[in-house]
């Protein structure tokens, strides 16, 4: 297992690696020290060959309790502020456009920023009483950031309630809005996101990389473009070779042989 401050990297077998976020006394607190030490390890995965997933996830009783306040008090200046709401952003991206498909595992609370870090995951799966909320409102500082990643993944009136009431919502409710995709018994939840970990990363890095990138930038387009702009990249990914090798896989009813290229 790699450290770098507060956040450790621990590789499993298949190109999977699980980021785990290490600060259990702060409730994994996104301090400037751990969102910095975050977007460097996932630039670091992004760019390795032999990462072919990677699992998020936190130590101790729960996955984040968001910004940390004690931090957030301390700042006097509005370009510290600044600083540290960028930072966190950048993270967000990083996650979002990078090349590998990131799972969320989520036990406990996965609040404020914790929640948005959580949608800003490809996939999420959660322990049955995981629990995820928005609840700035409650102390005055609107959960404006977070509110980007959670509002691409649920509905706007839902969204809203979260936001406006800060009250939290539990795993059944968080995977019947599409907040998460599922949520299993805390024993269970670590085969579970290993499972589905081994699933993608039995398939071709290439296609993945490709496909990701598209999803995401076709669903900020109007409904023609989004069609020429897949269309084009379906037309690019038909001349790689694993895409001849899959299909050539299927007709010969074999099991393909990946060269992500």
């Amino acid at each position: 297992m790699k450290t770098i401050s507060n956040v450790s990297v621990k590789i499993h077998e298949n190109g999977i690696k699980s980021v785990l976020i290490n600060d259990p006394k702060s409730y994994n607190s996104l301090s400037s020290l751990t969102l910095k030490s975050l977007l460097r390890v996932f630039k670091t995965l992004n760019k390795d060959n032999t990462t072919k997933v990677i699992i998020l996830e936190g130590e101790g009783k729960g996955f984040s309790a968001g910004h940390n306040l004690k931090e957030l008090k301390k700042f006097k200046k509005k370009s510290e502020y600044k600083k540290l709401f960028n930072l966190c952003s950048e993270l967000m991206l990083e996650i979002v456009e990078g090349r590998k498909p990131v799972i969320a595992k989520v036990h406990g609370s996965a609040f404020a920023a914790g929640c948005q870090l959580a949608a800003s995951c490809d996939l999420a799966l959660s322990t049955d009483d995981a629990m995820f909320a928005t609840p700035g409102v409650n102390i005055g500082l609107f959960c404006s950031t977070p509110m980007v990643a959670v509002s691409r993944k649920v509905s706007k009136k839902r969204m809203m309630k979260m936001l406006l009431t800060g009250d939290p919502i539990d795993a059944k409710y968080a995977k019947e809005i599409g907040l998460i995709n599922d949520h299993f018994p805390k024993s269970q939840l670590n085969n579970e996101v290993l499972s589905l970990a081994k699933k993608i990363a039995s398939k071709s890095n290439l296609t993945i990389k490709i496909g990701k990138k598209a999803f995401y930038k076709q669903s900020e387009m109007s409904l023609k473009k989004a069609y020429k702009f897949t269309s084009k990249v379906m037309t690019e990914n038909m001349m790689a070779m694993d895409a001849k090798e899959g299909i050539s896989a299927f007709i010969e009813k074999r099991k393909p042989k990946w060269k992500n290229k």
